[in-house]
């Protein structure tokens, strides 16, 4: 099953009407040049096509399951290391990011159950996503969700080079569900996630994950 995200509806609207303008500007000014408007409808279609992946909405059904956390967006395993997370914890802590490129599905899901404790969006750069500075330069937003057991676990969405807009749906003291939409980022980004040292990692460096179906840690 698959839809359409409800953050990709005016994007899609917007760039359908200029799209057929384009198409219809380019006919009113070179009449009679078939060649030239085949081309630019067979382009202005991939274009629009294109949109319609990005914000596209697989239907993915999650058991949850209070010792499994699973990835939080779809995309490439680029970090699993040791380090400091300077804006909750203040400690060490084992950090894994997921790099999503503008061809895998963009919605950030829960990867635990629990009640969210910390909602923080910091605006700021626009480095590249992996960038080793882009968690804490670039513009971003911090969740932190206390599972029923007590456990921290802090999510941070992370805009990259393209990316303009990072949609945070979670609320202080609000309760969620694992697998739940956590939020969205547009055209290109990063999601971390913070889990306590000594964490179990079940999937290394490089791997492509999903969210809701690969499971990141056991906690």
């Amino acid at each position: 099953m698959m839809g359409i995200h409800r953050e990709g509806y005016r994007i899609l609207i917007s760039g359908f009407v200029i799209l057929v303008l384009l198409n219809a500007g380019l006919g009113l000014l070179f009449p009679g040049r078939i060649v030239l408007q085949s081309a630019a409808a067979v382009v202005t279609t991939a274009m629009f096509i294109f949109l319609l992946f990005f914000f596209r909405l697989p239907k993915r059904h999650l058991e949850p399951d209070p010792r499994l956390v699973y990835a939080p967006a779809d995309g490439k395993i680029v970090v699993v290391e040791e380090m400091e997370e300077k804006e909750y914890f203040k400690d060490r802590r084992l950090q894994v990011s997921i790099f999503m490129s503008p061809l895998n599905m963009h919605s950030n899901r829960y990867p635990v159950s629990g009640k969210i404790k910390y909602v923080q969006y910091h605006p700021g750069n626009y480095l590249v996503a992996w960038h080793p500075k882009s968690s804490e330069l670039n513009e971003r937003s911090t969740v932190v969700i206390e599972t029923e057991s007590g456990q921290e676990i802090l999510i941070r969405q992370v805009a990259g080079a393209v990316a303009r807009r990072i949609v945070t749906y979670a609320k202080i003291r609000q309760d969620v569900k694992q697998g739940d939409e956590l939020g969205f980022i547009k055209f290109g980004s990063r999601v971390d996630i913070f889990l306590p040292v000594g964490t179990e990692i079940e999937i290394p460096v490089l791997r492509q994950v999903k969210a809701n179906k690969s499971v990141l840690a056991r906690i």
